[in-house]
């Protein structure tokens, strides 16, 4: 069976969100549905969608700062913008931030559905080069698990798996603790740090089936993978 596609929908219009929402579930998507940037963000963390439609104007949190806090901890997640704003300052800013994709409202759900496939299908061929070889380990990054030599696959969390993308690509190089910090948990204080080594722990834990690989502690800087 096809595993469906999960979108996150954040539109403040409700009508026009479950128009949209009932328009994709009849092309087997999963769609979460929400009004406004905080509770976007919340579904984001807790549900890990695999692309996002954000209407630009909505309350709490407008489309382009949750685009940038996304953006922040997700690099490749497509993102679609919905806005009823044709300046051609507002289109550059939406593809400034790292949008994938903009669309202005009247719009067509066809044309909708369209680009939604478009990019879906271009983020997969991206993630085909996302699975990573670390010693007698096969890294699959999109799909978030970690499997050793014939053994089973081992599911990563999601900050877990960002985690230890971003040790892969430093490797044998000191990975700046602020820098990930402000990128994978939003800010670098105290108590983020602290999440950070427990995690930093987790990943030691179950990479330790090949003891060429190490997580080194290069105090006051930050984290080296080497292997």
């Amino acid at each position: 069976m096809t595993k469906k596609t999960t979108i996150l929908l954040a539109e403040d219009e409700p009508s026009l969100g479950q128009i949209i929402k009932e328009s994709l579930e009849t092309r087997s998507f999963i769609v979460l549905l929400c009004e406004n940037g905080e509770k976007a963000m919340q579904i984001y963390q807790n549900e890990s969608p695999e692309l996002l439609v954000l209407d630009v104007m909505m309350p709490k949190k407008d489309g382009f700062t949750l685009a940038k806090e996304i953006r922040a901890i997700d690099e490749h997640i497509p993102i679609i913008f919905l806005t009823a704003k044709s300046q051609t300052q507002d289109v550059v800013e939406g593809f400034t931030i790292g949008g994938n994709d903009y669309l202005k409202k009247p719009f067509s759900m066809e044309e909708l559905i369209v680009r939604i496939n478009n990019l879906l299908n271009r983020t997969q061929v991206q993630k085909t080069s996302e699975i990573l070889t670390l010693g007698n380990f096969i890294f699959d990054f999109p799909k978030q698990t970690l499997q050793f030599k014939e053994a089973e696959k081992v599911q990563l969390t999601h900050r877990e798996a960002h985690l230890l993308y971003h040790l892969i690509k430093n490797r044998n190089q000191v990975l700046d603790r602020s820098l990930i910090l402000n990128k994978l948990w939003g800010n670098d204080d105290f108590f983020n740090a602290r999440s950070m080594d427990v995690f930093i722990s987790k990943l030691r834990k179950k990479l330790s089936a090949d003891d060429s690989i190490q997580i080194l502690n290069v105090r006051g800087f930050g984290y080296k993978l080497i292997y």
